[in-house]
């Protein structure tokens, strides 16, 4: 199959990141990928990769010279079927999809980023993709989102991810926490910081890796300072390897209040990271059942994430691999090849293949 992943967006979130991993999982099942962003990180981490990858400018909805020249890319490449993001995606892409007749897959990230608005129910009733979706979670809040879609449209294929060799062997002293979420105020880094200065006051040492921007770097980085954790605290900025940063840590922390099936937590599972997250979204569908002392009420707050940081500062080495383990046996039942396998059948099922 020959495959053309749009994504208009302009920020970095899991949707990106499934993407290039899909796109590589199907390439090395013979398939073709062909990735189309903004110019910027997106499209170097593909290149990088070693994907087919082209940045342009998308302009506003229904371009019609925007749309020409993707009627034009996909008749050059053969291309069998287009993966959409973001309505955008759809109003230009989706549209010269349908032109030429090739199957459309809309993959969804959140329940929200689907509105019940007369542009979404009419380029959906036109272009009619299908829609794929990372968990159940999500499924359900589609349906309740968008009425007028019946539940045979929507698939859910869990997001995985390739695992690492083995989980680690050893830990660090003191322990390394990590967070790797955008910088938002929904992703609940100031929790972690109020505990942390908790711990510290108390006597406990760590780290606290951050890596990622965001809207609330700025005022994050003024609290740490306030909270006396400037020697506890390194601000990593974006990187593109943020599984390298994982493999320099010990415990990752997803504090958020608003996740569909966070492509952070799933990364971390697979480098056999012992994991702190509050249970929202999709992340119990993924959870393992015996660290659940570690998946915190979706209203916990500072205090809550600090009894649970200090029951793992409290914790033997040897217990901390231990639960790293557990983590990463549950990504490799649930891996980039599993996840690979079920999208191609998913595509191919469409009538992709010509």
């Amino acid at each position: 199959m020959n495959i053309c992943f749009v994504n208009s967006t302009n920020k970095w979130g899991g949707v990106k990141s499934w993407t290039l991993d899909v796109a590589c999982g199907l390439a090395t099942r013979g398939n073709h990928a062909v990735i189309v962003g903004r110019p910027g990180p997106f499209v170097d981490k593909a290149r990088d990769m070693g994907l087919e990858a082209m940045g342009l400018s998308f302009g506003p909805d229904f371009n019609p010279l925007l749309i020409s020249r993707f009627i034009g890319m996909f008749r050059k490449g053969k291309i069998d079927l287009i993966v959409v993001n973001v309505g955008k995606d759809m109003r230009t892409a989706g549209v010269a999809a349908k032109v030429l007749g090739i199957p459309v897959v809309h993959r969804v990230g959140l329940a929200g980023d689907m509105l019940n608005t007369w542009k979404v129910r009419l380029m959906h009733k036109w272009v009619r993709p299908s829609i794929l979706v990372p968990c159940e979670q999500i499924k359900e809040g589609l349906l309740q989102e968008l009425p007028h879609l019946r539940s045979e449209e929507v698939t859910v294929v869990l997001t995985g991810k390739e695992p690492a060799p083995a989980p680690p062997a050893t830990a660090h002293f003191p322990l390394r926490f990590i967070s790797t979420s955008q910088v938002n105020e929904d992703k609940g880094h100031r929790d972690v910081l109020e505990a942390l200065a908790d711990l510290k006051k108390r006597g406990y040492d760590f780290f606290y890796d951050i890596v990622g921007t965001g809207r609330i770097e700025t005022e994050l980085k003024a609290l740490t300072s306030r909270l006396d954790l400037d020697d506890r605290v390194v601000w990593h900025g974006f990187q593109k390897d943020v599984r390298s940063a994982l493999r320099q840590s010990d415990i990752f922390l997803l504090p958020s209040f608003s996740e569909g099936l966070p492509n952070t937590l799933l990364e971390a599972m697979a480098e056999g990271l012992a994991c702190v997250a509050r249970d929202i979204g999709g992340v119990n569908e993924v959870w393992p059942h015996q660290a659940q002392r570690l998946l915190l009420p979706a209203s916990s707050g500072a205090s809550h994430v600090a009894a649970v940081l200090e029951s793992l500062l409290e914790t033997e080495v040897e217990d901390i691999l231990g639960l790293g383990k557990i983590f990463w046996n549950a990504a490799n039942e649930n891996s980039l090849r599993i996840m690979s396998d079920k999208i191609e059948l998913f595509f191919q099922a469409r009538g992709a293949c010509r």
